[in-house]
């Protein structure tokens, strides 16, 4: 630079951009300066590229998205969750989250385990089964040991319907039972007579209904689309299923009208589906199972392939780690409360939703159901900015699931444990809130950061297995 030049330089109005620390910015505009801040900070941890076999990790992630987008879930038929899980048997009993014994089992789980084993006629009233709980003669397994996922506290026992779901671009099978509603619900830990009556009616009404429909729809309903079309209606399809409830409910109303000869059951099977919104959400979550399954054994992928909750514990599990779950305390979820209710009443953060998160859709896709954001105790604005973080520590978008206030930009997908150790950003997840209590259920909704020890102890075991 020349004498004059620099005598120009000085001459002439300064236009700064500071990268990074806050302190320049502060007192450039101390001075009146005009000043441009871009955020910005190093890695909190090194990029791992290559594992010690020579497996391109940049590759293995590519492949892990690459299977989880083409995933196609097809709800294809239902069956009593005894006879149709593979593996399962009359004295086991299912339940969201990472594996847990009924000793450290949080209050609502607890309660719903022993409302499933009066309703099943294990046990003849919650005292006795708790004891017989207790006593060993029960198995306890996650739900995502048998392709299976259930909201909150996710128990599945022996004779409740569950959907089939298939994925037919690679053939796996997903399984989930059919949505309650809110309130006293056997999810949420409730049990009592009123309970096990919409149980039985689910059993004995809903689910034959329902099953003859699903049976006479050649090729079954393609639950792609319909997640795909609810986010384009304002759903986010994990707490908000308005959307996705009617688009169901419209693409199964003229196989019941043809099987279903009673049409005052049938009615009812409507009026059911129809006062509850959140019906989709446990057709969103299996297809979300359904999607994920293919991509768990991809050498070298960093990818997560599960994020669930049982109340006590959250654990996650990855693509090319898929047999061992990464595990911390549960988190409390931040909300608003029903009517009667406050903070101290809540049970730590539950259920297996969040595999909607982990396919790419749910409290990631909440830019496009910004009402939602009001049920959860936010606003609009907070549910974009939501959704634009989330894009900081996934991998890809995804080409089916889109966004129309982000111009149709498709939904962050493949969260990568890599980037949640480079950014220290977490996973946002929004979700309900269940008492503390066994037998109350709901009462509340709110949303929350996933805990970061499972993630740093996740990236730190890959790192040192595979990378050092």
């Amino acid at each position: 630079m020349t004498e004059n030049s620099i005598q120009s330089f000085f001459g002439n109005p300064l236009n700064v951009i500071n990268v990074g620390l806050h302190s320049f910015t502060e007192s450039l505009q101390d001075q009146g300066i005009s000043i441009t801040q871009v955020d910005w900070k190093p890695p909190l941890a090194p990029r791992l590229q290559v594992t010690r076999q020579g497996i391109d990790i940049e590759a293995a992630n590519t492949e892990a998205v690459s299977r989880i987008q083409q995933g196609r879930p097809v709800l294809i038929d239902m069956g009593l969750a005894h006879e149709v899980i593979p593996g399962y048997h009359n004295r086991l009993i299912l339940h969201a989250g990472p594996p847990i014994t009924w000793e450290r089992m949080c209050g609502p789980q607890q309660g719903a385990v022993m409302g499933a084993l009066v309703y099943e006629g294990q046990a003849k009233n919650e005292q006795t089964a708790a004891e017989l709980a207790a006593s060993g003669e029960i198995e306890f397994a996650p739900c995502h040991h048998y392709h299976a996922v259930g909201p909150m506290a996710g128990i599945i026992s022996p004779s409740m319907p569950v959907f089939i779901l298939k994925n037919e671009t690679f053939g796996n099978f997903a399984y989930a039972t059919q949505n309650e509603g809110l309130g006293r619900v056997l999810r949420y830990g409730a049990y009592g007579p009123d309970v096990y009556e919409r149980l039985r009616w689910m059993e004995q009404v809903l689910y034959p209904v329902l099953k003859a429909a699903l049976e006479s729809i050649a090729g079954g309903i393609d639950l792609r689309a319909l997640i795909s079309q609810a986010l384009h209606m304002g759903d986010e399809c994990h707490n908000r299923n308005r959307a996705g409830t009617s688009l169901f409910l419209r693409a199964i109303t003229p196989a019941i009208m043809r099987t279903c000869a009673n049409r005052e059951r049938a009615a009812e099977v409507f009026e059911f589906i129809e006062r509850n919104d959140h019906f989709f959400l446990n057709l969103s979550m299996p297809a979300g199972k359904a999607m994920l399954e293919p991509a768990e054994g991809i050498e070298g992928s960093t990818i997560l392939t599960v994020m669930a909750r049982n109340g006590t514990d959250f654990g996650l599990r990855l693509a090319g780690l898929p047999d061992r779950w990464f595990t911390a305390p549960a988190g409390m979820v931040d909300g608003l409360y029903l009517p009667g209710f406050t903070e101290t009443d809540a049970n730590p953060d539950i259920g297996d939703s969040t595999v909607t998160e982990t396919a790419g859709f749910g409290g990631f896709a909440m830019a496009a159901a910004p009402a939602i954001a009001r049920f959860v105790g936010g606003s609009p604005q907070d549910a974009l900015q939501a959704t634009l973080e989330m894009y900081e520590i996934c991998f890809a978008e995804h080409e089916h699931f889109t966004i129309p206030p982000l111009n149709f930009r498709g939904t962050p997908l493949g969260i990568d444990v890599r980037k949640v150790a480079e950014t220290g950003i977490l996973p946002r997840l929004n979700t309900g809130i269940a008492h503390k209590e066994p037998g109350i259920g709901m009462v509340g909704a709110g949303v929350l950061h996933a805990p970061e020890q499972c993630f740093a102890e996740a990236f730190e075991v890959f790192r040192d297995l595979y990378c050092v």
